[in-house]
């Protein structure tokens, strides 16, 4: 983990411009590190404090919405959604330095729509418990030689 899915409307960007975001958002999640624990090295931005998310658990994904209605139903107005699952355990801190890293990507990302037309930005994190999940992944193996 993390897995990052954005929701938007079809008319919000094309499909190079939510290519780019993914790949942005993608390195800002491998550039997390942690929060609270070791304030000195994390609020400094020293590399050597612990990664947040493993390299090989970062998914990022975007899925158009074809079919929508918001607010007055105006066709011009535009959302983006943002859900990031992840693993409980982290500190308020980690998690905070995370969206708020997240969701000011989102928000550079789309600041000349967010001044030409109606648009909603938004992102929420959820965690869940190890034990309602299943993977099988050999990711974290293979990025190891890196």
């Amino acid at each position: 983990m993390p897995h990052l899915t954005l929701e938007y409307s079809a008319n919000l960007a094309d499909a190079h411009s939510i290519g780019r975001l993914c790949d942005s958002l993608a390195q800002c999640l491998a550039a997390q590190r942690e929060h609270g624990s070791d304030k000195n090295d994390s609020e400094s931005g020293n590399e050597s404090a612990k990664r947040v998310f493993p390299l090989g658990g970062i998914r990022v994904r975007a899925l158009p919405c074809e079919q929508y209605c918001i607010a007055d139903g105006n066709p011009d107005a535009a959302f983006l959604h943002a859900n990031l699952k992840i693993a409980a355990g982290r500190s308020e801190a980690t998690k905070r330095a995370t969206d708020d890293a997240l969701f000011a990507l989102i928000k550079q990302h789309f600041a000349t729509e967010f001044e030409q037309t109606g648009l909603a930005l938004s992102l929420e994190i959820n965690e869940f418990s190890e034990a309602g999940a299943w993977k099988h992944n050999n990711l974290h193996a293979r990025l190891k030689t890196k």
